[in-house]
């Protein structure tokens, strides 16, 4: 059975391609599934696993963020489920589109055999969406959607059910790699959002990453301070004039040099002019 149950009533499923995690939490008034899978054949997989499992009918679906992996399921879940409402925050919904787009553009020639599918998935953007907090109403228990702030997206949410001390991280934790440091990742905001998802945490919490195995608080704690050590060097090396292009080289990291290409590019973006200092000569 792929789903597993880590606490009353939320379970996950870890599926091969991408060491994706899909969520499922349950409620009187039936499941919310949090996050939809790559594709519409692949999340027609995940609806197989989730009728097996026998715990009720889907009535409302959560996306973490905008990336493929995580929303071009969202058609599937809804032509099976009758238009249930798909969750999403403000950033995420109105950015799926067109970063669902970009992937399908630099992905066409790509030698696996499920991109077919996922290039011919329909991309289906969030309907219900927030700016900070919501809360999801599933009968005897509420499910609370929380955008802690920018870090893997500018439209990251974290989703905490209460009752079971389980946080549902997304991309704002990574356990099967580094931390996922795209094109539209905010460096120097991620390690205060991290701060917040722990805030939401205790030492018994379970966290589900986005990507690999669960984890607990510790390990949160650690990857926040290792992606701060991150947005400090970035700050660090800007103050002194290491121009951008020299800036892998010249400190050393807490990931590999080749998961942080973005990371540096981006983390000087977002510095303002005043923290920046020509490169020295």
């Amino acid at each position: 059975m792929p789903f597993t149950e880590i606490a009353d009533r939320v379970w996950v499923a870890h599926y091969e391609f991408i060491d994706l995690n899909i969520g499922l939490v349950g409620g009187s008034r039936g499941l919310a599934v949090v996050d939809t899978y790559a594709s519409g054949p692949l999340a027609r997989d995940v609806i197989d696993d989730i009728r097996a499992l026998g715990a009720g009918e889907v009535v409302a679906v959560v996306n973490t963020h905008e990336h493929f992996d995580h929303t071009f399921g969202n058609g599937t879940f809804r032509q099976e489920y009758g238009g249930l409402p798909i969750h999403a925050t403000e950033e995420a919904a109105a950015r799926t589109i067109e970063s669902g787009e970009a992937w399908k553009a630099k992905s066409r020639h790509r030698d696996d055999p499920r991109v077919p599918d996922i290039l011919a998935t329909e991309i289906v953007p969030a309907d219900h969406t927030f700016s900070s907090a919501a809360v999801l109403d599933l009968g005897d228990r509420g499910v609370e959607l929380v955008h802690p702030g920018r870090g893997h997206t500018g439209g990251d949410l974290v989703v905490r059910v209460p009752d079971a001390d389980v946080v549902l991280a997304g991309d704002l934790v990574e356990q099967s790699g580094p931390p996922a440091y795209g094109e539209d990742s905010f460096p120097l905001d991620w390690p205060l959002t991290l701060d917040l998802v722990l805030n939401l945490t205790t030492s018994a919490t379970v966290v589900v990453p986005g990507h690999g195995a669960v984890v607990d608080q510790a390990f949160v704690q650690d990857q926040r301070a290792d992606i701060g050590v991150v947005a400090e060097t970035v700050r660090d090396l800007a103050s002194r004039g290491v121009p951008v292009d020299e800036a892998l080289a010249a400190a050393e990291w807490p990931f590999p040099a080749e998961a942080l290409e973005n990371a540096v590019r981006r983390g000087y973006e977002q510095l303002p002019r005043s923290q920046k200092r020509l490169p020295l000569i």
